[in-house]
């Protein structure tokens, strides 16, 4: 599910000659039971500036400009677009070795030093497979005729003769490759690897214009993507090696709502595997979603609570005003009768968020085509016309996509459509990427060595091959 993120840039303060900050300078920044390491990237710019940009590796965020960038020669202070505003202010020690400072977000301060160094050893990440395969892995590309473009993905096969059963994977939000890479993780690879070790064939494949696949990503929405995985059926029924009445869709997050969208549409599809797919509406869960990373992040309820009713307000904007140029100024007029309504405070904290730069961010984020469509789309009637066997899984700790306010959202609508084979299960300790998980929070993803939880892979192979079989020959561990 995706999360709104701002970044705005400008000059700093004149470089000092005596003192070189140039450089990685990082810190770890104590949160409650986190541990968030902290990097700023410190440069000379144009007329002897210094600029620089922040990255917060356990969130893959990389590269945020520096807002300010400002040192007297003792004193440095940065300042940064977060959720809520961020600064930083740390005096300089004697061997130009460490800051000591603090760290400042959403009004809250946090005592935090930073010191000179390389970045970290990228975290290992032990379930990627490594060739040579049990299986056989090929590159294939597909055709969705009537959108005009061209899928590239890899397909693995299981050794033996077959027919095998497939599942085709879709990814969740934003533009993602066959192996949904992300934070250092490639879920896709890790799942597709242990379901053909395990005789079930797997066709995964670049979103249309990502890789090597042909399209516009931006223009697409959950109905394009819907369209895209049923031709990746299609393509496998005519493939002697599968089961032409078992293959299925096995999506994650806004995939999890593409499977029953194409299941509704189309009786190529034999299953559906929801991992973590929402049973609301988009708003309802970009709201929720946001209230509870805010409350990890300790970020005051009084800023959760203006983010939440500007989403809102901005959702309903778009959904009543269809010239998106229109819907543009409306927004904007929005924001700004909303900032100047809340309090001080509140004003004060988000003044980043709240910088023309960043307004222009939120508006092209919310107005676009891709946005417009999952906002208002309600995953329920598909649920209802879904009359395959669909396994639903959840993580008890999942923060983007709430167990709490889907799972039961989803059991509701597949038993008002009278499915008589569905699962859904809440899995404990598990966060949205299916990992054993402390708090949930996206701050740990990266941090994370585990890329898929071993118990949920097999949950989800288990439940395949029960329905479809496999050929005792096909198995190889």
């Amino acid at each position: 599910m995706p999360m709104t993120a701002f970044a705005v840039g400008a000059p700093g303060a004149p470089a000092q000659e005596t003192v070189d900050l140039t450089g990685r300078w990082s810190g770890m920044l104590t949160a409650g039971a986190q541990q968030i390491e902290i990097v700023y990237n410190l440069q000379v710019g144009a007329d002897d500036a210094l600029i620089g940009t922040m990255d917060v590796p356990a969130q893959g965020a990389t590269g945020i400009p520096l807002t300010t960038v400002d040192f007297d020669g003792r004193t440095l202070s940065l300042t940064f677009p977060v959720p809520g505003g961020g600064s930083y202010e740390g005096a300089l020690s004697e061997d130009g070795g460490t800051i000591t400072g603090t760290f400042t977000q959403a009004g809250q301060n946090i005592p935090m030093d930073l010191s000179r160094g390389e970045p970290a050893p990228p975290p290992t990440r032990p379930q990627e497979p490594r060739r040579p395969f049990p299986y056989e892995a090929i590159d294939v590309s597909f055709a969705n005729e009537h959108a005009g473009v061209t899928l590239a993905g890899t397909l693995t096969i299981p050794h033996g003769s077959g027919p095998f059963p497939a599942a085709v994977l879709v990814s969740g939000s934003g533009p993602q490759d066959r192996d949904e890479s992300l934070l250092g993780h490639k879920p896709f690879l890790v799942l597709a690897d242990h379901l053909t070790r395990n005789g079930i064939a797997v066709l995964r494949y670049d979103d249309r214009g990502v890789g090597a696949s042909t399209g516009d990503f931006s223009a697409a929405t959950s109905a394009d993507f819907a369209d895209d995985a049923l031709a990746a059926i299609h393509y496998l029924m005519e493939d002697n090696r599968v089961a032409p009445d078992a293959i299925g869709i096995v999506g994650h997050s806004e995939g999890g709502l593409v499977g029953p969208l194409a299941a509704s549409r189309s009786e190529a599809v034999d299953y559906v595997v929801m991992l973590a797919g929402p049973g609301v509406t988009g708003l309802e869960v970009l709201v929720e979603q946001g209230r509870l990373i805010n409350e990890a992040a300790g970020v005051p309820p009084e800023i959760s609570e203006f983010n939440a009713t500007l989403q809102t307000r901005l959702a309903a904007i778009a959904s009543d005003t269809p010239d998106q140029q229109e819907a543009a100024e409306r927004m904007n007029a929005a924001i700004d009768e909303l900032a100047a309504s809340t309090s001080p405070l509140v004003q004060e904290a988000l003044a980043a968020q709240l910088s023309e730069e960043s307004k222009g961010r939120t508006i092209e984020q919310m107005n676009s085509t891709w946005f417009r469509y999952f906002m208002t789309y309600d995953p329920r009637p598909a649920l209802e016309r879904t009359n395959v066997p669909v396994l639903a899984l959840f993580g008890a700790k999942d923060l983007q996509v709430p167990p709490e306010q889907s799972s039961e959202e989803v059991r509701a609508a597949l038993v008002r459509g009278g499915n008589d084979d569905a699962t859904v299960r809440v899995m404990p300790g598990l966060n949205h990427l299916f990992q054993q998980a402390g708090t949930g929070s996206p701050t740990e993803y990266q941090s994370i060595e585990e890329t898929f939880n071993v118990e949920a892979l097999s949950v989800v192979s288990e439940w395949i091959t029960r329905r479809f079989g496999v050929l005792p020959t096909a198995v190889n561990h």
